[in-house]
């Protein structure tokens, strides 16, 4: 299961990185969000399985190596969080764009601001 989730990721960063080198907004913009899908995914990758683990809550008597490890999920969930406002940040700035200028090409838009 992990070699298949590591393939995920691998692939995941290989499309993104090949959308952010596109030539129009909406590509750079897409390849960010799968960046960070990516991102959580691998943080997933290697937390490890919960299987046969126990909930963290301590108890007198549990030895820790028992407990599942909250931190992972912990950060997965805040890098939801800023994943969904970057995101709204980013295609705020496309709409913006693209009222001001018609174009969301990026050679239109380089040669808009040398004039």
């Amino acid at each position: 299961m992990n070699l298949l989730i590591s393939i995920m990721v691998g692939v995941l960063f290989g499309a993104s990185a090949f959308l952010m080198l596109a030539r129009e907004l909406k590509g750079v913009c897409m390849g960010v969000f799968l960046l960070g899908h990516g991102a959580n995914l691998a943080i997933l990758a290697v937390s490890g399985t919960p299987a046969g683990k126990l909930p963290p809550v301590l108890a007198y008597g549990v030895d820790l190596h028992e407990l599942v490890d909250p931190l992972p999920q912990a950060l997965i969930l805040t890098a939801i969080v800023i994943g969904f406002a970057v995101q709204a940040l980013l295609l705020t700035i496309i709409v913006i764009t693209w009222r001001r200028h018609q174009t969301l090409s990026m050679a239109v838009l380089a040669e808009e601001n040398d004039h």
